[in-house]
């Protein structure tokens, strides 16, 4: 049997699907040949994980033809699948699942797109609005849907060898490897400024989180992100306040960076799921965003949201222009559940 399974586009959405792509591959074992359809990026977010046996890559707004919307309909065509998982809500993968032949096409029947599929889930609603739901729950119906067993929510994720060796070359060049405790800041949203903590915020809590003489704090990024990280560190003005601006800013050294820290800081971003996934405590800043969307069922994660009036509104960027829902939420406040987090740690430690 061939199952061709098509992952979302961000990437927390994909941390979030992996508990679904591991129920997937247990219920089927080897009885199936399972790929993954994806942008060329979210490859390197599962690397290392081996739930998928191959890999169908597409990019839409690429120019290159080999990752056309066409490319992927005739490589499909020639690989010939028995079903299609459909992670996305998107009418474009419903035609592209109908289109390629399948004959089992498994989604929600969302965007006009029930018609094309044989196996239709409904998303739950309440007051005929969506009713917020975590994706890792969203996603895992669409398992079940097929038979497969009740899994653990758990977000999964693995490195490479390569990935390990460039995180071994930032603990040096930033000389981390002195310290015990490295807390990571993960300080960017590629989904807008409106999920962004002011920076000065993030200077001001580096400042006392070096305080003590053990810990370290590394602000993580992405390529669009790099001037923003190394403002921080460079404002913290502080030997252990470091920025990933001039390392390698690969999804895998990233990924590798945030499993050897001690706790991770960050807003309601893709990365923010690494740190379940690699078991790193995670304190969360939430605006914008409903945090039901994104729960984790992490047990060592903690969300912070300040209340306001005209939120969570989910908009990218906030449209009264004051961010008060980021702006409310203190240094202060951040960190206490830093020190909540430690002493869980320490406490977990002496047992």
């Amino acid at each position: 049997m061939k199952i061709g399974i098509m992952l979302p586009n961000w990437i927390g959405d994909v941390v979030m699907a992996t508990p679904t792509l591991r129920a997937i591959r247990k219920h089927y074992g080897g009885r199936a040949e399972i790929a993954g359809i994806m942008r060329p990026y979210v490859s390197q977010v599962l690397a290392g994980t081996d739930w998928l046996d191959q890999c169908f890559y597409y990019d839409r707004k690429s120019r290159d033809e080999e990752l056309s919307g066409s490319s992927l309909l005739r490589q499909l065509r020639v690989w010939k699948p028995d079903a299609m998982v459909l992670l996305p809500n998107s009418l474009w993968g419903g035609v592209l699942a109908w289109m390629s032949g399948a004959r089992e096409r498994v989604g929600y029947g969302r965007n006009a797109r029930g018609l094309l599929l044989t196996k239709t889930l409904t998303a739950p609603r309440e007051n005929r609005k969506l009713k917020p739901v975590p994706a890792i729950d969203y996603y895992l119906e669409l398992a079940y849907s097929l038979g497969c067993q009740t899994e653990p929510p758990k977000l999964e994720l693995a490195t490479l060898p390569e990935d390990e060796a460039g995180s071994d070359a930032v603990w040096h060049d930033l000389v981390l490897d002195k310290v015990s405790r490295v807390i990571i800041f993960n300080t960017g949203s590629a989904s807008g400024t409106a999920r962004n903590w002011p920076e000065e915020a993030y200077v001001s809590l580096a400042k006392r989180i070096v305080e003590d003489s053990d810990s370290a704090v590394l602000v993580i990024c992405g390529p669009a992100e790099r001037e923003a990280a190394a403002r921080v560190a460079r404002h913290a003005n502080h030997p252990r306040v470091k920025s990933m601006a001039d390392q390698d800013l690969s999804i895998g050294v990233a990924k590798a960076c945030v499993r050897r820290g001690q706790l991770m800081v960050t807003t309601d971003s893709g990365p923010r799921h690494y740190g379940p996934a690699f078991n790193v405590p995670t304190i969360t800043l939430s605006g914008p965003i409903d945090p039901r969307w994104s729960e984790s069922h992490d047990p060592d994660a903690i969300t912070i949201q300040y209340p306001v009036d005209c939120g969570p509104c989910g908009k990218a960027v906030c449209p009264f222009e004051h961010h008060r829902c980021m702006r409310g939420i203190t240094v202060d406040t951040v960190f206490s559940a830093i020190e909540t987090q430690l002493a869980k740690q320490a406490d977990k430690r002496a047992a």
